[in-house]
């Protein structure tokens, strides 16, 4: 049996599965990234395109074996209201936000958490938050008015905590302030 080979649409290296191909695109976790999987994935000639996405392997490992619609995982900020803003904004409904202070505004939020989660799954994510303070997690506990945004190279979209749900909100604001700040 070869070393790296791919199965049923998933990349095995050595009996593990690091990485998935879709679409003539692969997607492989970067610890498995060096001279021997680089040469196979250069010589697959139905690869087009070639990413490595952190925790790909933790998903593909916990995932079933006969799964073969692994979703890649996205990066997770959350945003909340920041101390100072008017006490009426916080904990409300989306609705009524906005017929109480108008459209979501990105100027009142500041971002309490940036990193990696297991899963792209907003309720998830909700309970996640609400019941837990990951490394790097410096608010309080997940609750109506606060935002989540799911990014990755791609884009982000970002979704209001809402009485029942989430709403998806236009926040494109501070993704566009964020990036200046960095090439400042």
């Amino acid at each position: 049996m070869k070393p790296i080979r791919i199965e049923s649409g998933i990349i095995v290296y050595y009996g593990n599965r690091v990485g998935q191909v879709m679409d003539g695109c692969a997607v492989v976790d970067p610890m498995f990234e060096g001279p021997e999987m680089n040469t196979f994935l250069e010589m697959q000639r139905n690869l087009r395109e070639v990413k490595w996405i952190d925790g790909m392997f933790d998903q593909l490992m916990s995932s079933p074996k006969d799964n073969h619609e692994i979703q890649v995982l996205k990066n997770c900020r959350i945003w909340q209201l920041c101390p100072d803003v008017d006490i009426r904004m916080k904990f409300i409904g989306y609705e009524e936000l906005c017929r109480n202070f108008g459209p979501i505004n990105p100027d009142n939020y500041r971002q309490v958490y940036d990193g990696v989660v297991e899963t792209n799954d907003l309720e998830m994510l909700y309970e996640k938050f609400r019941n837990t303070s990951p490394n790097g997690y410096c608010g309080h506990a997940l609750s109506i008015s606060d935002v989540l945004e799911l990014y990755d190279e791609f884009g982000s979209t970002f979704h209001y905590v809402d009485r029942y749900g989430f709403q998806q909100v236009d926040f494109s604001m501070v993704v566009k302030e964020m990036n200046m700040t960095e090439l400042s």
